[in-house]
């Protein structure tokens, strides 16, 4: 069972924002309800201008809940933009691979790149909710499935498979007080869908928000993300990605089909489609794009001796479960569970 929660502030520093007080207070409430105690590392509420400006600072949180053996569980405020300004502050001086030992790191989005700085020094994560989005929803309680994982998470430490869920739901526009206690507008979800390749596969997954992804390949949105990703190995190379499970999910920014092709061309081009031995595909926020993302998918990896599966309820896509990486997955698209071997 988790004791005590560490929450930085990794990418955006909104967390620490007056116009979010309420939603901080909600979170509070819940985790304080389960008997956690919650730490916010000293950088953690020292709001947007201040995280952006100090990536240092965030790094340095981090490490110091890496180090601090009373904090058995990290969890991440929120996702961002720019949290590959991290590389230097954790890798020079190997100042990561010195400090970490294993214990429960969550968060997504943006966060996909500390998963990956995280896999590089044999660190095993959790994909899937973060604090913000998560913990502090404004319904009267958490989403039932995501609370679900959640709960499973810090009461065992593990999870030991997820199946979809029943419902998704339509995304908050309104995130102010007026909204506390209003329920989100849900709908009737249809499960995970296999796209190609046979139904039932194997391997460790690793992966995260496909926008994040591409920035390790593409400078558009900053102009030193794929030399800085280049000189840390951020991205595993082909060999380490062999009979591995990619993860993808699309963020809120809901890309338009001819980024999300350019954005998959990328990985194309990398070769990682030739090794993997599947894809798992998250549920596009609010459904947009869903049947063109789909196709895309299904021409860009035409020929591939391929699994994919679509559709999984994780990351941008309310609601979200939690999935392992680094351990052994097994996915049985027939029986619509993906089990972990813990």
């Amino acid at each position: 069972m988790v004791k005590k929660i560490g929450i930085v502030s990794l990418s955006s520093g909104v967390l620490g924002e007056s116009f979010i007080k309420h939603e901080l207070k909600i979170g509070l409430e819940r985790l304080n309800k389960y008997g956690i105690e919650v730490e916010f590392l000293p950088n953690a509420l020292k709001g947007m201008d201040f995280i952006k400006e100090h990536p240092e600072c965030r790094a340095k949180d981090l490490i110091e809940a890496f180090k601090d053996d009373s904090i058995d569980m990290i969890l991440c405020a929120i996702g961002g933009v720019d949290t590959y300004k991290l590389l230097p502050y954790l890798f020079e001086n190997n100042e990561l691979k010195r400090h970490v030992k294993q214990k429960i790191f969550l968060g997504f989005s943006d966060t996909t790149q500390n998963h990956f700085m995280l896999n590089k020094v044999g660190i095993k994560t959790f994909y899937g909710q973060a604090f913000l989005p998560d913990i502090c929803e404004l319904s009267n309680d958490m989403l039932p499935y995501t609370k679900k994982y959640f709960e499973e998470l810090i009461k065992t430490g593990k999870i030991k498979e997820i199946r979809p869920s029943e419902f998704w739901y339509k995304e908050r526009e309104d995130f102010s007080e007026n909204s506390i206690g209003v329920d989100m507008e849900k709908y009737k979800n249809t499960g995970f869908e296999l796209l190609c390749g046979k139904p039932i596969f194997k391997g460790e997954i690793l992966g995260g928000c496909i926008d994040s992804i591409y920035d390790i390949f593409d400078n558009s949105r900053f102009e030193d993300t794929v030399s800085l990703c280049k000189k840390y190995d951020l991205f595993p190379s082909l060999k380490e990605w062999e009979n591995k499970i990619l993860l993808l999910e699309t963020s809120e920014e809901k890309p338009e089909p001819k980024l999300y092709r350019k954005m998959i061309g990328a990985l194309k081009e990398y070769g990682i489609f030739d090794v993997l031995s599947g894809v798992l595909v998250g549920k596009p926020q609010d459904e947009i794009y869903y049947e063109e993302y789909k196709q895309i998918l299904l021409e860009e990896t035409a020929g591939k001796d391929l699994s994919i599966v679509y559709n999984i309820n994780v990351g941008h896509a309310t609601p979200r479960c939690i999935i392992p990486f680094g351990v052994e997955a097994m996915v049985n698209v027939d029986k619509q569970v993906i089990v972990f071997d813990n």
